[in-house]
């Protein structure tokens, strides 16, 4: 049997890599690119331009390696998948956690997190889901259920029966319930900032869950065309991500600028610069473009979609001890709490008055009490 070795990984992108990204995003042509209806059609080119232009003359990957060095990296080989996660580890106090990313996001969601939680006591471990960063090579389509399986392997690995923690939004929110589904005797608990997976029979019942599904599917018919293409279509899109730095870039930017709960300018458009920086945004972007994982990272859609994994089977009750920070999403509205209980064991639910889909890096510090009380919830009082 082949040896199950997990290995420290060093984020090294070679300067060749590097030389033939920036030259192709010195040569965008943008003069073949009209601006129709700025951020009403897509993503503003003025803020695209913007981040390009820090891009070209003020980023510098090398210091952002070395700060992401900082932290404990590794490596190992799941069923012949390649995973990398970061394992920052407390005493061994408290009870471990797996944090989980989602698209368009990265492990860099739970930057302001992760020491905070280490130094509670906790080994924090917070991996690339497949296809993304640097977990990859892959095989082949992963869906969330496929990748639920890896990451129940992951902490198998590192903590034997040990029971854990998982807390989870997008694709992390959806891998933690299939975690949560198919081996509900591994975890103590887990933690969401968005719900949106449940039974295939859930239907909403009272007129304030028809009024809210019904406010966000309409939402979602305007806001989710990348997830039909992502799902249906990911190797043509794929061909023209692989090419054009810019064109990921924008493609990226484009879910920040709408997703985040961020304040609009007079025209409506978001203003991004009020919450980000173009270095937070460049480096989230170049983790997908920098080690080649802007196409496979799109294939868990596509998995999704294979597997049938956007439900539960009809009368499922998650039995696993589940919170939510319900932070109020401008596009994937929180879902209403009685509708969540008909499929999850809620135990904790926090309605948050703002950060938006990507609340661990919006907003680190209410994402940090909040899944501190659920920890303490599920572990008899402790912190």
């Amino acid at each position: 049997m082949k040896k199950q070795t997990i290995s420290p990984f060093t984020i090294n992108i070679s300067d060749g890599r590097l030389a033939t990204i920036m030259a192709k995003v010195r040569a965008y042509d943008w003069s073949q690119l009209p601006d129709a209806g700025g951020w009403t059609s897509g993503v503003g080119i003025a803020d695209l331009k913007r981040l390009v232009g820090y891009w070209q003359t003020r980023f510098d990957w090398s210091m952002v390696e070395q700060r992401l060095n900082e932290l404990p990296h590794y490596i190992t080989d799941i069923e012949g998948e390649h995973i990398h996660f970061i394992h920052l580890k407390g005493n061994g106090t408290k009870a471990p956690l797996l944090l989980l990313h989602g698209w368009p996001g990265s492990f860099l969601e739970f930057d302001a997190i992760i020491r905070p939680l280490a130094a509670d006591g906790h080994d924090v471990v917070i991996p690339s889901l497949p296809g993304f960063a640097f977990s990859r090579p892959i095989t082949g389509i992963i869906g969330p259920r496929r990748a639920a399986v890896l990451m129940q392997t992951l902490m198998s690995r590192l903590f034997g029966e040990t029971r854990y923690i998982i807390q989870g939004g997008d694709w992390g929110a959806h891998i933690a319930s299939w975690m949560a589904y198919t081996r509900p005797e591994a975890l103590l608990g887990f933690h969401l900032n968005m719900v949106s997976i449940y039974a295939v029979d859930a239907v909403p019942v009272t007129p304030s869950e028809k009024e809210l599904l019904s406010r966000r599917d309409v939402i979602l018919d305007w806001e989710t065309g990348y997830n039909h293409e992502q799902e249906t279509r990911p190797q043509t899109l794929g061909v023209a991500m692989a090419d054009s730095p810019v064109g990921a870039a924008a493609w990226i930017l484009e879910k920040f600028g709408q997703w985040a709960d961020l304040p609009k300018h007079e025209d409506g458009s978001p203003d991004l610069w009020s919450k980000f920086t173009e270095e937070q945004l460049l480096t989230n972007i170049m983790l997908y473009i920098a080690p080649s994982s802007v196409v496979t990272a799109t294939w868990i859609y596509q998995g999704k979609r294979l597997e049938g994994s956007d439900h539960f089977p009809a009368g499922t009750h998650i039995s696993v001890p589940t919170g939510v920070a319900a932070f109020p999403d401008p596009v994937f509205l929180p879902t209403p709490r009685s509708f969540a209980e008909r499929t999850y064991n809620i135990i904790h639910w926090t309605e948050m008055n703002t950060g938006g889909h990507f609340a661990a890096l919006e907003q680190p510090e209410l994402m940090l009490a909040d899944l501190r009380k659920f920890i303490a919830t599920v572990s008899g009082g402790q912190k």
